[in-house]
């Protein structure tokens, strides 16, 4: 019987952490050591509780597995690009967890090259990524990088495309993106910091030798500044990028001149926000300067940098969010987004009219893809909608014919994007603003308060929530659900100053704007809090944490996925990665203002006697972006001040980081966990 399941306790060691001459007691502070033997046990105990509470739903889980798969086109492959006279394809193979990385010299119809076979590389580990794959400019070698543990850690490689061989060499402790010099023998790579994991340092390598005599060639020294390598598309300049929450610094090195000294391109100035993109003898760049909010387009030559050089291209617009540009040799194409959609928008280099690619889907994600030739009058994009399936089309600029290169496939027979409906709703917050909540559902539900509802949000750094397709939760509309994505504010769903109203001293907007759009869903008959869920992961999870100490009443149900709940203590541990970044955010503690605004909110700091939710908590042990002490302590509060017999289940992956499990597969094993949770509810509440 579930009631004869006791629910463990963790042991409570009071420990005072004092600041601005004020005292929180921190009763589970001693979480915070996964080489403590009895934080382990902890943790294995609430793993042991969560599958004994849950052994009823095993059975609806493997089919929730099992149907999801089935819906997955296994032997699938990407859309082949042509880059440096070669097609690169990126496929999979039925019954593999993990993706081949391949390419054809010339001609799709040429015999395939395998670079990378994913499974090979994973046999063994738990968990495994392959990131930053670059091949040199002769198409000999090809540098990659390897994460085993979840902790985003990457160990660089170079492997010898024509014999095979991988080099003995090895880079560790990085971020595992690097970029090769034109001169096929010299690689960029960016070092972590041993302790905070943050980036901070651009190396020199070349091929064959020792990486301990590797030259430093840029050192981050402010440590709210993260560090990334890349190469222009022109492959004319190598870029460092330097940038903080609200500023950014590049510096180039023309990549003929490897051994040369890269020079700053704009000297940081705070609150000055810029990117660059090389053509011909200018660079192009998006930027926030005079006071530009939603950015504007700028153009300055190549040997006059400065900002006192840079010249308007795009203006500033007020209803426009400027968000990326790409570069042809014919054609400038730009990435806007106006009333939270997002729009292509094509203009001819030689002063023809400017036009946008025609969408008509009431919600819909539209975004460019790979497109890496200059020389080419076909932009490559993408379009999906929370009925649609995602599509790769290329769109011939010159002409405007357009051709659909693949679809992506949902197998079964049983879909049909005709039985769904589309909507784009708007709330009304507390403030008077309106917040915008995209929905999808089948046709012929009724508004009638019994249906179940999962609410889904962000909120946090400018991230904008798309609305995209997801063949995997169909197997909740197909079950009655709707699923919404609410548009709240400290995303940039709806321009900058969207952003901006949601973050810092303002950032209880966050909150309340998702609360604001839960009880509208619920006026409007969508559905009723005995069937309303809420569900968040990582600074959404922070969202869930806030939700449920504040209006529990609600939710029946709420997932927090790597929630980071324990806002205060983080942000005062510098040595934590990602923390001294995070103040532009956040605001930084170490100042009261900043300190009493985020005690008000913070979940784990809030948590009170009353009732809660049912609540499922998810977290990797190697978490390095939300440490996985955040939801145990937050878990073991919970359980030792809730007063109703709600659920509450803390579910640890001992092999994973911030992003769960690395197969394909065993991801749909998590997100089976996920929809039994809610399914088993709604099975209790009918």
């Amino acid at each position: 019987m579930l009631n004869d399941i006791v629910a463990p306790k963790a042991k409570e060691i009071p420990k005072s952490l004092k600041k601005h001459k004020e005292t929180r007691i921190d009763n589970y502070f001693w979480l915070n050591d996964r080489e403590n033997p009895e934080v382990i046990d902890y943790l294995n105990k609430e793993n042991d509780y969560y599958q004994k509470m849950t052994v009823h739903t095993k059975g609806l889980q493997e089919s929730l597995y099992e149907e999801m798969k089935a819906r997955i086109k296994e032997d699938d492959s990407s859309v082949p690009y042509f880059y440096n006279g070669y097609y690169y394809i990126t496929r999979f193979e039925t019954g593999q967890d993990y993706p081949i990385f391949s390419r054809k010299k010339g001609s799709l119809s040429a015999e395939e090259e395998i670079l990378f076979n994913c499974n090979e590389l994973a046999k063994g580990h738990a968990y495994f990524k392959l990131g930053g794959l670059s091949v040199s400019p002769d198409n000999k070698f090809a540098t990659f990088s390897i994460d085993i543990v979840g902790r985003r850690i990457y160990t660089i490689q170079i492997k010898n495309l024509e014999t095979g061989e991988i080099l003995p060499e090895k880079i560790e402790n990085v971020t595992g993106e690097s970029v090769w010099a034109n001169d096929n023998n010299t690689i960029f790579y960016v070092r972590q910091d041993e302790v905070t994991l943050r980036s901070d340092k651009v190396f020199r390598h070349k091929l064959n030798s020792d990486s301990a005599a590797d030259v430093l060639v840029f050192n981050e020294t402010d440590d709210t500044f993260n560090v990334s390598i890349s190469k222009e598309k022109s492959r004319k300049y190598i870029v460092i990028g330097s940038g903080s929450t609200l500023t950014t610094e590049y510096r180039i090195l023309n990549s003929d001149n490897p051994d040369g000294e890269f020079e700053v391109f704009q000297n940081r100035v705070r609150g000055l926000e810029y990117s660059i993109s090389h053509y011909e003898d200018s660079f192009y760049i998006l930027t926030n300067k005079d006071k530009a909010t939603n950015f504007k387009l700028m153009k300055t030559p190549e040997n006059r940098t400065e900002k006192k050089f840079w010249k308007d291209l795009i203006p500033h617009r007020e209803d426009v969010l400027l968000e990326d540009i790409e570069i042809f040799k014919n054609y400038l194409v730009v990435e806007e987004r106006s009333n939270g959609l997002n729009h292509i928008r094509i203009m001819p280099w030689n002063g023809e009219p400017d036009y946008y690619l025609p969408f008509g889907s009431e919600t819909y994600n539209a975004y460019t893809t790979t497109n890496i030739d200059f020389d080419t009058d076909v932009l490559r994009y993408s379009y999906q909608s929370l009925a649609t399936p995602s599509s790769v089309i290329d769109f011939n600029m010159k002409t405007k014919t357009k051709e659909v290169l693949k679809e992506q496939e949902v197998l079964g027979g049983k879909f049909d994007k005709n039985n769904y409906i589309e909507e784009r709703v708007w709330a009304i917050a507390r403030d008077g603003v309106k917040i915008p909540i995209s929905m999808v559902y089948r046709k012929g539900l009724e508004k009638d308060g019994k249906n179940p509802l999962l609410l889904y949000a962000y909120g946090s750094y400018g991230i904008t929530m798309e609305t995209y397709f997801s063949s995997t939760r169909l197997s909740l509309l197909d079950r009655g659900f709707v699923y919404a994505i609410a548009h709240i504010r400290g995303g940039e769903d709806l321009g900058r100053q969207w952003y901006e109203d949601g973050k810092l001293l303002k950032k209880k907007n966050t909150f309340t704007d998702f609360i604001d759009c839960s009880k509208f869903v619920i006026n409007e008959k969508y559905t009723s809090a005995k069937h309303l869920y809420a569900e968040g992961g990582s600074a959404g999870g922070l969202l869930m944490g806030v939700i449920a100490n504040e209006a529990p009443e609600l939710y029946n149900g709420v997932i927090a996925q790597v929630p980071f709940v324990d806002v205060v203590t983080t942000m005062l541990d510098d040595s934590i990665p990602l923390t001294t970044g995070e103040y532009d955010e956040w605001g930084n503690p170490n100042n009261k203002k900043y300190y009493d605004y985020m005690l008000s909110y913070s979940p784990y700091d809030n948590v009170k006697e009353q009732k809660y939710p049912n609540m499922y908590v998810s977290t990797g042990l190697h978490d390095s972006q939300v440490q996985y002490w955040e939801p145990a302590k937050w878990v073991a509060k919970l359980r030792n001040l809730k007063t109703n017999d709600n659920v509450l289940f803390l579910d640890t992956n001992m092999d994973a980081g911030h992003g769960g499990a690395s197969g394909r597969f065993q991801a749909l094993k998590d997100l089976a966990k996920e929809f039994s949770f809610l399914l088993d509810l709604e099975k209790i509440q009918s």
